[in-house]
């Protein structure tokens, strides 16, 4: 069965750097045809779909988080990772690793169980 765990620091100073990264065991980032994506959720609101790596290395970004958000991954490790840059107030909220079959609104199949950030001085 196919897991996703999230880790990474629960609290981020603002205008520093968020980096939080997803491990996944028992299956593979490099498998043909899937997207890996970070979602988040702030509080009181809907999902978020922030990013997304493809099993080849494509990036692909929300337009609304402009130039913020990074995505890499180590194959090796089996990991990719979330880079959220001068981050604020506003990017508290719980993120999510997932695996679907595209990016935004498209389907996914397996989710980690989700980290907790909150942004404070």
């Amino acid at each position: 069965q196919l897991q996703l765990q999230e880790s990474g620091p629960g609290l981020v100073k603002p205008s520093q750097t968020l980096s939080l990264t997803c491990t996944v065991s028992d299956g593979s980032i490099t498998t043909y045809y899937y997207y890996w994506s970070w979602i988040r959720q702030p509080p009181g609101k809907g999902l978020e779909w922030m990013g997304a790596i493809t099993y080849s290395g494509n990036t692909y970004y929300s337009p609304s988080l402009k130039s913020r958000p990074s995505i890499s991954r180590d194959t090796s490790e089996n990991q990719f990772t979330l880079q959220l840059s001068s981050v604020t107030p506003e990017d508290i909220a719980v993120y999510y690793c997932a695996r679907g079959s595209g990016m935004g609104d498209a389907e996914y199949d397996h989710w980690g169980q989700g980290t907790q950030v909150t942004v404070s001085s």
